[in-house]
């Protein structure tokens, strides 16, 4: 690897065609990829697990499956609350930072690249919950967009302050830069945390 600073990319895998996508991760340089998904499977097949590993070696980029590690849909019951999953709770489990751990590790080889589902980077636990813990390495961070372009984390949580609307108020006037974009991780966090089915006999009792 060069001399140059290890940058960690996160992209979402969206609707692309697998060509489209394999395009993208050349266009930056993409020698690995980190798989974030809970499940890795959908209604487009070339993006499925093993599917997708072996497009990858075909393309000579490595491929690792960390979702049990970095997965926002959890198996440990300590993580859920009225059946949704807290992430405040999943960044303190000793897989999750074992998966961090992992990460900057292959960031020091490769040109790593993680990858989930959505689309848009404030969408998904990729960035809402992965990069807010990741971020405290000192790694650079870009966002891989659907249409090509990176996106500096920096300016990624920028966009996030002003979509989740926080600002400081009257009875908080001397709250700072970074306990607003706590919260608004904080607020993003729960919207878009895995909620369990209640629906069809599920309950909390019966979480994953």
């Amino acid at each position: 690897m060069s001399s140059e600073r290890p940058t960690i990319c996160t992209i979402g895998h969206s609707t692309h065609a697998l060509d489209e996508f394999l395009a993208l991760l050349d266009r930056h340089g993409i020698t690995a990829v980190a798989d974030v998904r809970w499940q890795p499977y959908g209604w487009q097949e070339h993006f499925n697990r093993e599917n997708l590993a072996a497009a990858l070696k075909s393309a000579e980029i490595e491929y690792v499956f960390l979702g049990q590690q970095l997965g926002a849909r959890r198996e440990e019951r300590e993580c859920y609350e009225n059946g949704v999953a807290v992430y405040a709770r999943i960044a303190k489990l000793p897989a999750f930072q074992e998966g961090l751990a992992r990460l900057r590790r292959g960031a020091e080889k490769y040109r790593l690249a993680i990858l989930c589902a959505e689309k848009e980077p404030l969408d998904c636990h990729r960035t809402i919950l992965v990069c807010r813990h990741l971020r405290q390495s000192g790694l650079p961070i870009r966002h891989i967009l659907a249409d090509g372009p990176l996106e500096d984390h920096d300016q990624t949580e920028k966009r996030l302050v002003r979509q989740m609307g926080v600002t400081r108020t009257l009875f908080e006037p001397d709250l700072t830069d970074d306990g607003l974009l706590d919260r608004a991780y904080d607020e993003r966090g729960a919207q878009t945390a895995y909620r369990a089915e209640q629906e069809g006999g599920e309950s909390e009792g019966e979480l994953p």
